[in-house]
């Protein structure tokens, strides 16, 4: 798993590959579709899509002539469910704590 989330968080690193990413969550899409909103060759794109295509966010087909991108739905799942370990702590509500503090350092400072 180390590998996949390594590979996950690699591609993920970059906002180029995160844009792509969020342009397939609506369809499949052509790679020179792909290509025409980046102001950058259409050979540095495809390096952008070899890179998510080899973390497994993405998959491409030929379709005919055409080479076609798709997001791959559960690609993901590793990375989120890592990331979730992270969220099991509630987060702190600073006011309570020092509320608590408070009363706590004067029961301890009166006593």
């Amino acid at each position: 798993m180390s590998t996949r989330l390594d590979l996950a968080f690699a591609a993920l690193s970059d906002p180029t590959r995160r844009a792509i990413l969020t342009m397939l969550l609506e369809d499949d899409m052509a790679v020179t579709d792909v290509a025409e909103p980046f102001e950058m060759s259409l050979a540095a794109i495809s390096k952008h899509l070899t890179i998510l295509t080899r973390a497994g966010l993405i998959s491409q087909e030929k379709r005919g002539r055409v080479k076609w991108c798709k997001l791959e739905p559960d690609a993901l799942r590793d990375a989120s469910v890592w990331m979730q370990g992270f969220g099991q702590f509630e987060p702190v509500n600073l006011d309570a704590f020092e509320r608590f503090l408070e009363t706590e350092l004067r029961d301890d400072h009166d006593g």
